[in-house]
């Protein structure tokens, strides 16, 4: 159990070895949530988007290929996530995707900058979880969407024992912050066993 803890205690914030093993099994572990959850948003071509604990890179990569000539931006608290995030998306580095250490709470962009923002698997870890949403709401075009993915959508789920630093929050709490937060039509959207994807709309 030391060793399995050790392991998923790298999803807050992968480091050394271990955590380039995690960021490269989150790639491809969230990979049916954010498919699933991206059909939910109607993405348009040229869209200015943001990815928010961007991890391993792969849903960078998935935006692009859903918006022709679109520019992708993505921040993550983690030195590695950073770096894998930047070799997976190598190609288009500095051309149409940009990735930066940071967090969200305090987001180093300008306002009203994103079409999109995205949240995968991430806001278990986000401290002042209403500050952060509130800084993403900002950074947000008016109309601009908000999407939370989460797969732990039960506060007592197991994986927060597991998981050091981790919270996890139903689909009607994050709904509730988001409306808290000054957004607006907010909805959930479920998938079974347990995926969930809330979004929410800047007025």
């Amino acid at each position: 159990m030391g060793l399995l803890k050790s392991f998923f205690s790298q999803c807050a914030r992968p480091e050394g070895a271990l955590g380039r093993v995690m960021l490269s099994f989150m790639n491809y572990t969230h990979a049916p949530l954010t498919n699933w959850g991206l059909t939910l948003v109607d993405v348009q071509d040229g869209w200015t988007m943001l990815d928010v604990g961007c991890g391993g890179g792969f849903t960078i990569r998935r935006l692009l290929k859903r918006s022709k000539d679109a520019k992708v931006y993505g921040i993550d608290i983690s030195e590695e996530s950073v770096a894998k995030a930047k070799k997976v998306n190598t190609d288009v580095l500095d051309k149409q995707v940009f990735v930066t250490q940071g967090s969200a709470e305090e987001l180093p962009y300008k306002d009203e900058m994103f079409d999109l923002v995205m949240a995968v698997e991430t806001v278990y870890f986000w401290p002042n979880l209403l500050n952060c949403l509130q800084e993403v709401r900002r950074v947000l075009k008016p109309s601009g969407k908000f999407a939370i993915l989460v797969e732990v959508v039960d506060s007592g789920s197991k994986w927060t024992s597991v998981v050091e630093g981790m919270t996890a929050y139903s689909p009607e709490v994050l709904r509730k912050l988001l409306d808290e937060a000054g957004f607006t039509q907010t909805e959930i959207h479920r998938k079974k066993p347990t995926y969930a994807t809330i979004i929410g709309v800047k007025k």
